[in-house]
């Protein structure tokens, strides 16, 4: 698991993009720019939740190390060092996969 210094808050989920191998046929070589966003991440960190109208924490769906699916373009996308993050809310979780 990465570590990082980023601590989401409330009900949002850090989530690192998990690595595409592209094995290309012919050695054709695509640009990053003509690549289609990732939608596939590892999830690393959770928020501190979000209560509900009694005042009770709402559990999380997901948790540390799952592999889940967001909306393409949901979310923020924030670059720490060499390690690029997507945080989202919880809500922008489509699917837990596996």
């Amino acid at each position: 698991m990465a570590k990082s210094n980023i601590k989401p808050l409330g009900d949002r989920v850090l989530l690192e993009i998990c690595e595409n191998t592209e094995v290309m046929k012919g050695g054709i070589l695509i640009p990053d720019s003509a690549k289609e966003k990732p939608q596939e991440f590892k999830v690393i960190a959770l928020g501190t939740g979000k209560n509900d109208d009694k005042g009770k924490k709402i559990p999380f769906d997901v948790k540390v190390g799952d592999i889940v699916l967001t909306s393409r373009y949901g979310g923020t996308e924030v670059k720490v060092g060499d390690k690029e993050y997507k945080i989202v809310n919880q809500d922008d979780i489509l699917a837990v996969v596996g």
